[in-house]
């Protein structure tokens, strides 16, 4: 099997290097090409259509947002590439902004993970398959903003919905959703957008419904 092709986006040469380095231990993952700011990001993906991209929140040229608006725009342009954004901030407005199209091939780790390389790469193989991860710090930071009316909500659903919003929350993708409780993908679609109406996540909020749901899931878990 061909390894994973990575694209890797980092203005400081060192972390640049230090994540390169953590990516490449591992036989069954390739940078096959590392840049310094968000512009050089997206002409290297055009250019080596690469399976999954790593890069940091805040580069060049405008040193803010520029790795997740061009983590957004490669969403766009290039639907088969996954995306790992990695951040020194604990801010549940950045990651809010990286899912606002959705949560499938999208990763979000806070860049201290990068001292365990396992973390790293493990989130690699999971965006290149489609699936989410989101760094548990980030996570907190999240939940904390979920109100506590969508929480209530939760008894509201059946059982077969509480199922589906569970393995939602354990980062599987409709598909694998469907595989895991043996019903058609497009009952889980159904299932889904029950479960979103009773949450009161309406299709025009600009806040994605599926992490929304996962996140009342997830607070009212942890809640005593």
């Amino acid at each position: 099997m061909s390894p994973l092709r990575v694209v890797v986006a980092e203005d400081h040469y060192l972390v640049r290097a230090g994540i390169c380095r953590a990516l490449e231990e591992d036989d069954e993952i390739e940078v096959v090409k590392s840049v310094g700011d968000a512009l050089a990001l997206e002409k290297a993906v055009a250019s080596f259509r690469p399976d999954v991209v790593v890069t940091d929140i805040r580069m060049p040229p405008d040193n803010q947002l520029s790795g997740i608006t061009a983590a957004l725009r490669i969403r766009t342009d290039h639907p088969g590439t996954g995306v790992v954004v990695l951040s020194q901030y604990v801010d549940a407005r950045y990651t809010m902004a990286l899912l606002s199209d959705g949560t499938d091939g999208i990763g979000y780790l806070l860049k201290e993970r990068v001292g365990n390389p396992g973390q790293v790469i493990e989130a690699v193989r999971v965006v290149a398959k489609g699936g989410s991860v989101i760094d548990p710090d980030v996570v907190g930071a999240l939940v904390s903003k979920v109100s506590r009316h969508q929480a209530d909500a939760l008894r509201n659903l059946t059982d077969r919905e509480l199922e589906v919003l569970q393995l939602m929350a354990e980062g599987e993708t409709n598909g694998g959703i469907a595989e895991r409780i043996h019903v058609s993908e497009s009952s889980v679609e159904k299932y889904s957008r029950s479960l979103f109406a009773k949450l009161d996540l309406a299709p025009e909020s600009n806040v994605n419904r599926r992490v929304a749901a996962v996140l009342t899931y997830l607070d009212a878990s942890s809640s005593p």
